[in-house]
């Protein structure tokens, strides 16, 4: 029998185990259905609690279907981040494992419990079926009902589930928004301290990068230096080596001269060398005050054995002039320095001084812009506003003019070094940092000290004009930030001659020189006419003064000077040296210095001061309190009889009220006022400096009178060599100013004045 066969229903009658075969496979069906849409919810969830997530992205909804669940999990596969650029994934794992709370766990339990209660129902229907047709059509009923139901019920779920989805979807959403905006607040915050974090890591790597560049730049620097001094070792060697050669050709010459001489046996100097003046590097410590007048070689016993047997080397005749040379024993040969020991520092004008125009002072070789003579205060030519720091200037310029010079340095009996130290060092005394006031000193001494010219004398015949006082060349070598530099302290310049415009009555080897004046004449008839218009003038004041108080010093009588000439009245003549600045009008000086009869003339911030010479000019007698100003410095220009041409008095009187200055001089008598003022007026040519561009007749100016006193002092030196003498022996250099300024040592009235130093400023 087929299967429809036994599928039909009778026409009359009922067939029970037909209806059973239908209902059985009614509920299987129902059964799968069932238990297939619980392995699809069982599959989902399980994906849910591996952590990936079914929103594509941020306007998407939940993915229901099969299809789309592979299209995302194919999508992380190929971690493809186009789905999911604005989620976290950390985020994302903790919300669907947030979602799978109690809400999950419940709606999977409800479906299982109704498959259970019909498959329980179903069961039971099979053992209590009644054998009736109308119980069996009641129970078809029922059960075709059961499964409406059944449909119907399942639906709801179906439905309910899918609402819960999208709830658990929006509420998914929510949080995933909140969590985003936390997440993004963390994310700035975060990336802010990565920021800083990154600009400390920077500014310690541009810490690090610096320190680096440092130390290379000292390595560079110490390589540099190890270069410079290499070369300055092999150019020290190629020096040494030159002058071997050109001492042995000078040995060559003087065998030639010998045989020569021993033809002729009148000529009986031998010439030998003295041993050289040892480096600044290798100086010994300063000799102590009974070995400060030997020289440096001197104080080896070796050495002072040789020296003792050691003459200079002769000067060689002009052969031109030979018998009958005017000039002979008064030749000079000026050093051809390089430029920037003298041009080059007036070229530079602009640097040599903070507060005075050096270079309209430096114009007219070194005299300065002419003076006009509206007041009659002058003559009609030959007056300057000269500064008085152009004196290297001045005296090299007239030097040019000397009618004595030479260009051979054997024949010269001196040699001049045209150096400009009181403009070099001028431009540094402000500067606490001594290695600048003492580089170009210390470099002109090691040049001369390799030329062929220092050997003849070791230096002894060297001069050279400092236009400043002595102390701004002394400073003291254990002081670097101390005034000034340490030219004169030297061991080269030791042995050299330095003129400047105040000595030290406790060295040897410096000279003072009058200090430049308004007045350089080009004629002789120039001079001869102001004489004779300073003897006619008629003088108003008695005693005058021009200068500034010193506050600041307790031991300076000026403050005392003032106030008696204040109260002296119509007897004295006060001209203020203020911030006015009149002192510095030549005019006012000069009217002032030609209406007093006597002029005040007391220590400034040194012994000397320039008012000295201009009151000589002017025909004014000078007033000294104490004898450094002037009776031991000009030993070459002055009468050594001070008392024929100036007035003294103590400045411990002025300071304790002793001294009363219009009593004193008052009490000088007529006749003797006379005889001062004569010889006055005859120190006038000897205190100026002729005008370099011509060249005075018979006088004899400042200039002239200093180059023989030169000349005299190297003969003396050279003869001292010569007879085996160490020179500037016979005397402690302590009191040099006895030996050169009175000429005999032993007790004297003015040792109270030098018994001690009193210091680079004076008393």
């Amino acid at each position: 029998m087929s299967s429809e066969t036994l599928m039909e229903k009778p026409m009359s009658g009922k067939f029970r185990c037909r209806t059973q075969s239908w209902y059985i496979v009614l509920v299987s069906f129902l059964l799968w259905l069932t238990l297939y849409m619980c392995y699809l919810y069982s599959s989902s969830v399980t994906f849910r609690k591996r952590g990936h997530s079914f929103v594509a992205n941020n306007h998407t909804g939940f993915l229901d279907s099969s299809q789309s669940f592979h299209v995302v999990v194919r999508d992380d596969e190929t971690q493809d981040p186009s789905h999911v650029e604005d989620i976290d994934i950390v985020d994302n794992v903790v919300d669907d494992d947030e979602t799978e709370t109690d809400e999950d766990k419940t709606t999977e339990f409800s479906d299982v419990e109704e498959v259970n209660q019909v498959i329980d129902s179903m069961l039971s229907e099979d053992q209590n079926g009644t054998d009736t047709d109308s119980a069996k059509d009641n129970e078809d009923v029922t059960s075709n009902e059961e499964v409406k139901n059944m449909d119907e019920d399942d639906k709801p779920v179906v439905q309910s589930s899918a609402q819960d989805k999208r709830k658990e979807g929006r509420s998914t959403k929510q949080r995933k928004g909140t969590t985003a905006n936390v997440s993004e607040r963390q994310r700035d915050k975060k990336s802010e301290e990565d920021q800083e974090r990154r600009k400390e890591d920077r500014v310690v790597k541009q810490k690090e990068t610096a320190n680096v560049l440092e130390r290379q730049r000292g390595e560079n620097v110490e390589d540099q230096a190890a270069k410079r001094k290499g070369a300055a070792n092999f150019l020290e060697r190629q020096r040494g080596e030159n002058v071997e050669d050109q001492t042995a050709k000078r040995q060559e010459n003087a065998d030639v001269s010998e045989r020569q001489r021993e033809d002729n046996p009148e000529d009986q100097p031998v010439a030998k060398m003295l041993p050289a003046v040892k480096s600044r590097t290798e100086r010994p410590q300063r000799p102590r005050r009974r070995e400060r007048n030997k020289p440096a070689d001197s104080l080896n016993p070796v050495m002072e054995k040789r020296i003792e047997k050691v003459v200079a080397e002769p000067r060689r005749q002009n052969p031109v002039q030979a018998g009958s040379d005017s000039c002979s024993g008064r030749y000079i040969y000026i050093h051809n320095l390089p430029r920037k020991f003298n041009q080059d520092l007036l070229e530079n004008c602009r640097s040599l001084s903070f507060w005075t125009d050096m270079c309209g002072c430096a114009s007219n070789l070194g005299l300065g812009a002419r003076l006009s003579n509206d007041e009659k205060l002058y003559s009609n030519s030959g007056w300057f506003a000269t500064n008085q720091f152009l004196l290297e200037v001045i005296f090299h310029n007239r030097m040019k003019q000397y009618k004595c010079l030479t260009k051979d340095p054997l024949v010269a009996s001196a040699i001049y070094v045209p150096y400009y130290a009181g403009l070099d060092v001028g431009r540094y005394l402000w500067d606490p940092d001594g290695f600048m006031r003492d580089y170009d000193a210390l470099n002109l001494v090691k040049w001369l000290a390799s030329r062929p010219e220092w050997k003849r004398m070791w230096g002894r015949d060297h001069f050279l004009v400092a236009g400043r006082i002595n102390w701004d060349f002394r400073r003291d070598p254990k002081n670097e930030s101390d005034w000034g530099n340490e030219l004169l302290n030297f061991d080269e310049s030791r042995n050299m001659t330095t003129l400047v415009l105040e000595s030290s009555p406790w060295n040897y080897n410096d000279f003072a020189i009058p200090y430049p004046t308004y007045f350089h004449p080009s004629r002789d008839d120039a001079v001869f006419q102001w004489q004779n218009k300073m003897r006619r003038l008629k003088r108003r004041f008695l005693f005058s003064f021009a200068g500034a108080r010193r506050p600041g010093r307790h031991e300076s009588i000026r403050n005392e000077l003032i106030e008696q000439c204040l109260a002296s009245r119509r007897r004295c003549r006060f001209l203020e040296c203020d911030k006015t600045q009149k002192c510095h009008k030549p005019a006012n000086v000069m009217r002032l210095f030609q209406n007093s009869i006597f002029c005040l003339q007391p220590p400034g911030d040194s012994y000397t001061r320039r008012s000295i010479f201009d009151s000589i000019i002017a025909g004014c007698i000078p007033v000294f309190f104490h004898p450094g100003s002037a009776y031991v410095q000009y030993i070459w220009h002055f009468p050594r009889d001070y008392n024929k041409y100036s007035v003294m008095i103590p400045e411990s009187d002025v300071k304790t009220g002793k001294a009363n200055i219009e009593r004193i001089l008052t009490r000088v008598s007529r006749d003797r006022r006379v005889a001062m003022k004569d010889e006055i007026i005859k120190m006038i040519p000897k205190v100026i400096y002729a005008d370099p561009s011509s060249r005075l007749g018979e006088i004899e100016d400042a200039f002239d009178l200093t180059v023989k006193g030169i000349l005299d002092r190297v003969e003396t030196v050279r003869n001292q060599m010569n007879e085996g003498r160490i020179v500037n022996y016979d005397f402690e250099e302590e009191e040099s100013w006895k030996y050169f300024a009175i000429g005999k040592l032993g007790p004297h009235e003015w040792d109270a004045y030098f018994s001690r130093k009193i210091g680079k400023h004076g008393p």
